[in-house]
């Protein structure tokens, strides 16, 4: 009995059933159990080795080193995470925002902004604190606006759309993917937030190369499930802060209320955007009441 060896990505996973794109089309497989034995679990964007033969079915042997890996929705090897912030219902929420972007920046995924509805509000003072601040800021609307721009930036790369249910992430997908046709919800005026419309992360295939993967919308409240970072690592995911750091009167300081602190010298300044410091702060404050262990469950 012969067995033949592919090597692909992992673009669906469901229920310990996984869709593998090879060289020679999709295999669907199961994975060994050797990876639950280990507490691993093979995950959209992992690069895997399948081995199939005529008797059995199709069976994940070997799962590629990760370069990243985001916990819930579990998903690997992220190059960039396009967060998707509403110009109005739901309205932006600055700390959500920064906390996205300090969880990605933690893991080398390149955050870009990109701001839909603005057709609708006016969202150019919330995206001027991010293009100061060093970050690529997209505008997308209804009319095609930025379609454009959203494919060149994740052009030949695996991305991500993440944000809270109702800023139109799957409506940004229709106009990307149109023969896919996602599902859309409309904002709940109790609840100001949409109905989740996708349930699971999945990789779709980009015309121009690379994959780009839908993820389930998010409360307020859910927003760490993206990862963890430890507070003494909190500073360095900042990156306006990095030419302050190190500059500081005393070598430990974690710029909060040290005297002597160029971080916030530079806030005070205008340097830095108050805005961000302010998510950096309650950031820190509440890493200290967080556990790592408590992002691998």
């Amino acid at each position: 009995m012969s067995v033949i060896t592919h090597k692909g990505i992992i673009t669906k996973a469901v229920g310990g059933n996984y869709d593998v794109v090879t060289s020679d089309g999709v295999i669907c497989c199961t994975a060994r159990g050797i990876f639950r034995k280990n507490k691993i679990s093979p995950c959209v964007g992992d690069n895997v080795t399948v081995e199939t033969d005529e008797s059995s079915q199709p069976v994940i042997t070997d799962i590629g080193e990760r370069k990243n890996h985001i916990i819930r929705p579990p998903l690997s090897n992220l190059d960039c995470a396009l967060i998707v912030v509403s110009a109005a219902e739901p309205a932006p929420n600055a700390y959500v925002t920064d906390k996205l972007i300090s969880i990605f920046e933690s893991k080398e995924i390149e955050p870009i902004l990109v701001i839909t509805k603005n057709d609708i509000y006016s969202c150019e003072e919330f995206a001027d604190i991010y293009r100061s601040s060093g970050f690529k800021v997209i505008y997308s609307d209804e009319s095609g606006r930025g379609h454009d721009e959203v494919i060149a930036a994740v052009s030949g790369k695996l991305s991500a759309l993440v944000g809270n249910s109702g800023v139109g992430k799957s409506s940004l997908m229709n106009r990307i993917f149109p023969e896919l046709k996602f599902d859309t919800a409309q904002i709940s005026k109790k609840l100001g937030r949409g109905r989740h419309t996708t349930r699971s992360a999945e990789l779709y295939a980009l015309p121009c190369g690379g994959y780009i993967a839908d993820t389930p919308g998010f409360s307020t409240v859910e927003v760490s499930r993206y990862g963890y970072v430890d507070k003494s690592q909190l500073q360095y995911t900042f990156r306006e802060f990095s030419e302050y750091i190190g500059r500081c009167r005393y070598n430990d300081c974690v710029h909060l209320k040290e005297t002597g602190c160029a971080v916030t010298e530079a806030v005070n300044s205008g340097k830095i955007s108050r805005s961000r410091y302010n998510s950096y702060v309650r950031m820190y404050e509440e890493s200290k009441e967080l556990n790592e262990w408590d992002f691998k469950q």
